[in-house]
Formats: structure tokens, C-alpha cells, sequence
């Protein structure tokens, strides 16, 4: 990771403690600020590869940053935040977070969260074109999918939803978000309709649907297709 730079936004010394030599370890350059706006000067003007950001902060909500940021910056942005209230995970992720991870939290799950998201920045760049994980095989350009080496048969709306979910590998993705993208903002609230799909799609392409290790359940608040990092996850 030599040369990636993590630009750190929080206003609590331990947690800057805890994660400068942490980051520094992983061979990550390390970037700080303890405030919304000097995370937003450092956005723009040191252009990070990846931002960890607090919703916590002395001078606005970190939310307000995010938005901020939204409106120049496509960099990944991680929510590592206290405020466990599922309104607000999803309307971090509603406004453009590429994640959110809970205080108090485990270094190892933040580091593979950042891991995901420079990935999922540089998958971005280039085009995707094949994605295999756990024996399954999705092939962009010829819309087919393998399951250890035999074809699949899915409706045209459980491939839009799986391709939607495999694209951003790695990444939570909301319910609104899944399904404004694959059926349309008129059912941007039809939860259970979405819960109904992931069910049948898991019923296809998992070794046990009753223990799903490529789309993983985010409870509360969506799904998240598994990554390299990542094997295991709830049930519906």
C-alpha cells in the first residue's frame, strides 16, 4: 500500500492513537484533521486515496462534510462513528459513504473495509468485465452466470440485482439504494420485496442459503456481496 494516502478525520486523540501506527504499519501515508472544514480543505487540496471520517465533530456534522465532499470528491469515504441508530447509517450511505463502521470496532474489519473501498475506487476506473468469488462466475459482457462451472437461470431482474450487488463487492449498499437502482424510486420503500429476491437469488447461487457467504445481510439497514475479505454473513 506504499504511497496510499488515509486522511483521518476525528477529533479524539485516542483514536488517532490508535490508528496512526496501525495505518502507518499497513504502509499507508497517514493525513489528519480534528475539524469538518479542515477535512474538506485536506480533501481538496491533498486529494487522499481514502478518507476514515467521524460524524462527530466539533465545528459541523459529519454528515454536512460528507455532503460537502460529495459535491467535488468521488474518493471513498468510511464512516467510523458511535451513533449506532440504523437513520443514521442510512443517511450517511444515502448521501454518498462507501461504508460505515460502528465505535467501538475491531482494527482488523476497518482495515478490510479500507481495503474494499480502494478496490471498489479502482475497479471504478477501468471497466469490470468478469467477477468470480466463492465458484461463482459473472461475465459482464455476455450477461451469464456460472455457478462451479454450470449455467444459472435468472430473470432478467436477478441479475440486475446481483450484477448491482457484485459491482460494488465489498461494499453496503441500503435497501433505497438496491432498489431505486434495479425496479425504480416507486419502490424505494418495498423492503420486503427486495428480502423476497435476495432469498430466491441466494437460493441460486449459495452453497447453503441458510448460510449465505456472498450476499451478506446488513441488519437493518441492506446488503453487501462478499469480498476477498469477507466469507460469512447473517440470514435474511
Amino acid at each position: 500500500m506504499s504511497g496510499v494516502r488515509v486522511l483521518v478525520v476525528d477529533d479524539e486523540p485516542q483514536i488517532l492513537r490508535v490508528l496512526r501506527p496501525a495505518l502507518t504499519a499497513c504502509g499507508y501515508e497517514v493525513l489528519e484533521a480534528g475539524t469538518g472544514r479542515d477535512a474538506l480543505r485536506l480533501i481538496a487540496a491533498s486529494a487522499p486515496d481514502v478518507v476514515v471520517l467521524d460524524l462527530g465533530l466539533p465545528d459541523m456534522d459529519g454528515k454536512d462534510v460528507l455532503r460537502e465532499a460529495r459535491s467535488f470528491s468521488k474518493v471513498p469515504i468510511i464512516i467510523l462513528s458511535a451513533r449506532d441508530r440504523e437513520a443514521e447509517k442510512i443517511a450517511a450511505l444515502d448521501l454518498g459513504a462507501d461504508d460505515y463502521v460502528e465505535k467501538p470496532f475491531g482494527i482488523g474489519e476497518l482495515m478490510a473495509r479500507l481495503r474494499a473501498g480502494l478496490r471498489h475506487a479502482g475497479q471504478s476506473a477501468e471497466e469490470v468485465t468478469r467477477i468470480d468469488r466463492e465458484g461463482l462466475c459473472i461475465d459482464l459482457v455476455k450477461h451469464s452466470v456460472m455457478k462451479n462451472g454450470v449455467m444459472l437461470k435468472l430473470t432478467p431482474k436477478q441479475y440486475d440485482l446481483l450484477t448491482m450487488l457484485a459491482r460494488h463487492a465489498g461494499r453496503l449498499l441500503t435497501h433505497r439504494q438496491i432498489l431505486t437502482a434495479v425496479w425504480g424510486p416507486a419502490h424505494q420503500n418495498d423492503m420486503q420485496y427486495l428480502r423476497v429476491f435476495v432469498g430466491q437469488l441466494r437460493a441460486k447461487i449459495e452453497d447453503d442459503p441458510s448460510s449465505p457467504r456472498l450476499i451478506l445481510t446488513e441488519p437493518g439497514a441492506g446488503y453487501r456481496f462478499a469480498d476477498a475479505d469477507q466469507s460469512s454473513g447473517a440470514e435474511l
